[in-house]
């Protein structure tokens, strides 16, 4: 009986540890608890992030209107769609973007295991060298939690972790491009990291329209406000 509390009790410590870290460690309380997380740079400078591609659809129009408009960006990838797709992993490195990890599978990290997110990262980062012959040095976490285990995977595999600091929340169902640019706009400022999703693969089916339809829209916004985008490698993080 002993036995059986002090593993309870044990298993219990491990788990409000794990909790402890995503509570001190996530997109909504990073403001007030991890600043270092959102990304903030250059204040003459935007980086603009996507992800959860690449997708055979959507990202190859994503990739046409940056390089319309001259934008580079970062992609954070999920293995599982670069599996599926590494010529578009190519075409991203082709047109000077950026690639950062998002995970093997879309999964809330906040309940995995420390072995299965060491797993999972590391099967991302042979994935993406796989078709593209680099070593990103970028990591977002899913749902943009980081656990205790995402620290220490990450710190391991030489990444550095960002999160966001403004997003359009352009994966909802109710999203629309005037909503997308409402969502970015409360947020953005000079130096801010954005995020956007080049790819439905976890988001309401054809969400991806409602970026593309924005993206121009952002692309002015920015360069109204005289702001350059710029990959996270150059964003002064």
């Amino acid at each position: 009986m002993k036995t059986t509390t002090a593993i309870a009790t044990l298993a219990s410590a491990k788990i409000a540890l794990h909790v402890g870290t995503f509570l001190a460690h996530t997109w909504l309380l990073a403001p007030l608890t991890a600043p270092w997380l959102l990304g903030n740079g250059h204040p003459q400078s935007i980086a603009l992030t996507f992800d959860d591609g690449p997708d055979p659809i959507s990202t190859p129009q994503v990739l046409d209107i940056l390089e319309r408009n001259a934008v580079k960006a970062t992609f954070f990838v999920l293995g599982e769609m670069v599996d599926r797709q590494p010529q578009l992993i190519r075409d991203i490195l082709a047109a000077g973007h950026e690639l950062g990890v998002h995970g093997y599978w879309h999964k809330n990290h906040l309940f995995r295991s420390a072995r299965s997110i060491r797993y999972d990262i590391a099967r991302t980062l042979a994935a993406v060298e796989a078709a593209g012959g680099v070593r990103p040095t970028w990591y977002r976490p899913p749902y943009g939690v980081v656990t205790r285990a995402d620290l220490t995977a990450a710190h391991a595999e030489g990444l550095r972790i960002v999160l966001w600091g403004t997003w359009g929340r352009d994966w909802r169902r109710q999203a629309s491009a005037v909503s997308v640019m409402a969502d970015l706009r409360s947020r953005l400022r000079p130096g801010s990291t954005i995020l956007l999703h080049d790819s439905d693969h976890t988001s309401y089916p054809g969400s991806f329209q409602t970026t593309i339809q924005a993206l121009p829209q952002l692309i002015d916004l920015a360069r109204s406000q005289e702001l350059a985008f710029v990959t996270l490698a150059h964003h002064g993080i």
